[in-house]
């Protein structure tokens, strides 16, 4: 059964996409890739629909990967815009701010201009992401027509069918690409604070210039 899957999903890497069948059917069945792992180098698009790998976008330097559901979702705002208050300091500590959701380039450039953002956010419309760092989950039907009576369609926001989402997370990495600090919470209400991000960031970068010396 285990290698069944584990076929499943290096086809499916193969090809460049994530097959919807390959993803949990419950937020509580993530797995999410583990302290020590190297960063998914995985195909994202820009708010301008071009294609750039996460590793081209780094370039070299450590960063902050947030991931959210989407500028749908009222919690996910209100984490975005918390995390301009620490752009600056982790500016200052020479970190790659990034946000990704699953909404195509056209909702990113939405939700960038109604919240002032001074950071990048990325749409993974296919999925890549979601699979490769292991948070992603499928909506069942009953809740896809619930969210709709809510005005909020999957579909439509990635402009894609698959109903898949992230369950909300924070990844920080090194200059290597290394995963220092992760932050995965079934709960899609909690949000880790800002401050929170920013204080784990400088002991990782503490860290390294400890290491250094």
């Amino acid at each position: 059964m285990l290698k069944a899957m584990i076929t499943a999903v290096l086809m499916a890497l193969s090809v460049g996409t994530f097959a919807v069948d390959t993803f949990p059917l419950s937020a509580n069945k993530v797995s999410p890739i583990l302290l020590g792992s190297i960063l998914p180098d995985v195909n994202f698009f820009t708010i301008e629909g071009k294609e750039i790998t996460l590793k081209t976008l780094l370039n070299g330097k450590p960063a902050i990967v947030v991931f959210y559901r989407g500028g749908w979702c009222p919690y996910c705002n209100l984490q975005l815009s918390g995390l301009r208050l620490i752009k600056k300091d982790l500016d200052a500590l020479g970190y790659e701010l990034i946000a990704i959701s699953p909404d195509r380039p056209a909702e990113l450039k939405a939700s960038l201009d109604k919240l002032t953002l001074d950071y990048t956010l990325l749409s993974d419309a296919k999925a890549l992401g979601i699979g490769a760092f292991g948070i992603g989950y499928k909506v069942d039907d009953i809740t896809f027509e619930k969210y709709k009576g809510y005005n909020i369609d999957l579909e439509k926001a990635s402009g894609e069918k698959h109903h898949l989402l992230p369950v909300p997370s924070v990844f920080i990495a090194d200059a290597e690409g290394k995963l220092q600090f992760s932050y995965v919470n079934l709960d899609y209400k909690a949000r880790l604070p800002e401050t929170v991000i920013l204080e784990a960031a400088k002991v990782i970068a503490e860290k390294k210039q400890y290491l250094k010396r």
